[in-house]
C-alpha cells in the first residue's frame, strides 16, 4: 500500500522548552544518542513502513535540518518514485505565509501533496523518539474504513494534561476528544499521528480556509470539526516505546535509556534499522589514562579520562584527570582537563576549559550550549 500513502512531517517547532539546545537550530535536528538527530526516527519509519513521498514542514532555524535530510538519499527516499521534499513558508500575491499550526502548515502545502496524489495522506510530528510500522497502522484505517485514524498511547494520568486525550468506545471509535485538559477523563494520550483519506481533509481544509474561522490546528480544530460532523474517527493502540523529547529532562532520560542493551526500543534490530546522515570521522581512542563503562561512544572521540553511564558523541575531546557521568556530549564539544561532568547534556561545539565543575543532579539536568564557551565558572545545581 505504500503508494496510496505519503508522509507529510511537521518539523517547524521551534522547541522552546529544550532552551539553549534549541536557539539556533529547529527541535527535530537535535542530536540524539550519539549518532542521530530526532528526526532521523520519524524518516526511518517512514523508510521502513514502505513511505516513500515524504514532505517535510520547516520553518524555525531550518538551515541545520535542511543540510542534514538533503535528497533523503541516507534513508532510502530519493530515486524514481520516491523523495524527500523540504517545504519552507513562502510569499505569493497574498503575502507573506507563515505557518500558523498544524493543520495550516498542511493547507499551505496543499498544491504539493496534489502533485503526489494520494489516496491517503500520514501526518506526523519530527520529534518524537519511537519505531512504528505506519503499513500496519494504515491497514487497521482501511480495515475500519476510517475518514482518520490517530496514533494513541496510554501515559502517566499525571502527564495527561501535556497531550490531546481521546475516549473511545468499546470498538475503539474515538466519541471524545480533548485538547490538553486540565481535568483528563483518561490516559490514552495522541502521538501527533494522524492518517486522513486526503480527498476528505482537503474538503475541510479548503472549504473552512475560505471561511472566516481557518483550520489552523488539528487538535484544536479539525479533529472536533470532524467529531462534530460525526465522521468515523478511531483510535489506533501503540504498545511499544514512545517518547516527547520535548524539555531538557525528557530528551536526558530518552539518552539514558537509549543506553540499555534491554530496552524496548532496540537500536540494534536489523529489521527496523535507524538511519541517519553522518559525516565520516577517524576511529575513536582511549588513551591508557581512559576508562569507559557503560557508555556509548561514537567515532572521532578522543578519551583522556573517564566515561560512565553517558552517550559522548562524534569528535569529543576529553581531557586528562577528567570525568563525565551520567550525561550526554553533543558532538564536536572540547573538554580538558580535570574537568567534572554530572548530570549535565553538553551542546554541539562546546568547549568545557581546564578545572570547570559541571554537575547537576537527577532532577536539575545541566545545560551547556551550542558553542558555549565555560571557564572559570562552576555549574553546581544552579
Amino acid at each position: 500500500m505504500k503508494n496510496k500513502m505519503m508522509a507529510m512531517i511537521l518539523a517547524g517547532g521551534q522547541g522552546t522548552r529544550l532552551g539553549k539546545l534549541t536557539r539556533e537550530t529547529a527541535k527535530p535536528a537535535v542530536p540524539f544518542g550519539g549518532r542521530y538527530r530526532i528526526i532521523d526516527f520519524v524518516l526511518s519509519n517512514c523508510a521502513n513502513s514502505g513511505v516513500r513521498q515524504v514532505g517535510v514542514v520547516t520553518q524555525y532555524e531550518p538551515l541545520e535540518l535542511n543540510d542534514h535530510i538533503g535528497n533523503g538519499e541516507p534513508w532510502g527516499l530519493s530515486g524514481h518514485e520516491k523523495g524527500a521534499t523540504i517545504l519552507q513558508p513562502y510569499t505569493n500575491s497574498e503575502g507573506e505565509k507563515w505557518f500558523e499550526g498544524t493543520a495550516n502548515a498542511i493547507t499551505q502545502n496543499i498544491a504539493f501533496i496534489d502533485s503526489k496524489n494520494p489516496e491517503y495522506v500520514l501526518v506526523l510530528s519530527g520529534d518524537h523518539i519511537y519505531k512504528m510500522d505506519y503499513d500496519a497502522m494504515l491497514q487497521s484505517h482501511i480495515d475500519r474504513d476510517a475518514d482518520l485514524t490517530v496514533g494513541v498511547i496510554p501515559v502517566d494520568i499525571k502527564e495527561a494534561s501535556r497531550f490531546g486525550i481521546m475516549n473511545t468506545d468499546d470498538n475503539g471509535k474515538i466519541i471524545e476528544f480533548d485538547e490538553k485538559p486540565k481535568e483528563p477523563k483518561s490516559n490514552l494520550a495522541s502521538m501527533g499521528i494522524y492518517i486522513f483519506n486526503w480527498k476528505k481533509l482537503r474538503k475541510y481544509l479548503v472549504d473552512d480556509n475560505n471561511g472566516s474561522k481557518g483550520m489552523m490546528d488539528f487538535g484544536h480544530d479539525v479533529i472536533p470539526a470532524y467529531l462534530e460532523n460525526n465522521e468515523s474517527i478511531y483510535a489506533y493502540s501503540f504498545d511499544g516505546y514512545w517518547k516527547d523529547v520535548g524539555t531538557i529532562d525528557s530528551l536526558w532520560e530518552a539518552n539514558m535509556e537509549f543506553l540499555d542493551p534491554d530496552h524496548s526500543l532496540n537500536i540494534r534490530d536489523d529489521n527496523w534499522r535507524i538511519y541517519s546522515k553522518n559525516p565520516v570521522a577517524p576511529p575513536q581512542f582511549i588513551s591508557e589514562n581512559g576508562k569507559v563503562n557503560n557508555s556509548m561512544l561514537a567515532d572521532g572521540c578522543y578519551i583522556d579520562g573517564s566515561v560512565e553511564h553517558s552517550i559522548v558523541s562524534q569528535n569529543v575531546e576529553l581531557g586528562a584527570n577528567s570525568s563525565i557521568e551520567d550525561s550526554v556530549i553533543m558532538a564536536n564539544a572540547t573538554i580538558g582537563k580535570d574537568v567534572t561532568i554530572k548530570y549535565a547534556i553538553i551542546g554541539e561545539f562546546a568547549n568545557i576549559q581546564d578545572g570547570v565543575k559541571i554537575i547537576g543532579t537527577r532532577d536539575n539536568i545541566q545545560v551547556i550550549g551550542f558553542e558555549e564557551q565555560v571557564g572559570g565558572t562552576d555549574y553546581e545545581n544552579e
